[in-house]
């Protein structure tokens, strides 16, 4: 007879793995998402990682609209030098001068279920540092 292994010893194997971790990090960005929301005083920071970019937005929830928006894909975010950490404090750094053009002093993290850590943090930090208050 073969022996059977506890359920709690059971981890995805090949593709579940990334489907587990991408299903999972959906529902902490649900569970926040619970409690986080932003206005046009004091918007929503969005972040959306990828594997080889970082997004962040301005969005006022209640009229369901964004505000200002910055990305690494943005040319003088490839202009820079550096990892993908550097490319993550520049966006963070050009999501501030943009909330301030726009009057914006204020704003909500919303970290979309990331961890806050590496990239999330660098860009949490660059913002910060340039003037908005979280």
């Amino acid at each position: 007879m073969a022996q059977t292994q506890p359920a709690t010893d059971w981890k995805p194997v090949g593709q579940n793995i990334s489907a587990a971790r991408r299903v999972a990090r959906k529902r902490r960005h649900a569970r926040l998402r619970k409690t986080i929301s932003g206005t046009a005083q004091r918007p929503r920071l969005v972040v959306h990682r990828s594997s080889r970019h970082i997004h962040v937005q301005l969005v006022n929830d209640l009229n369901g609209t964004t505000l200002a928006a910055a990305s690494s894909i943005e040319p003088d975010v490839r202009a820079v030098d550096g990892d993908k950490k550097a490319h993550s404090v520049r966006v963070g750094q050009l999501i501030a001068a943009r909330a301030k053009a726009l009057g914006v002093e204020s704003v909500v993290f919303d970290r979309g279920g990331y961890s806050y850590g590496g990239r999330i943090a660098a860009l949490a930090d660059a913002a910060r540092e340039d003037g908005l208050n979280f």
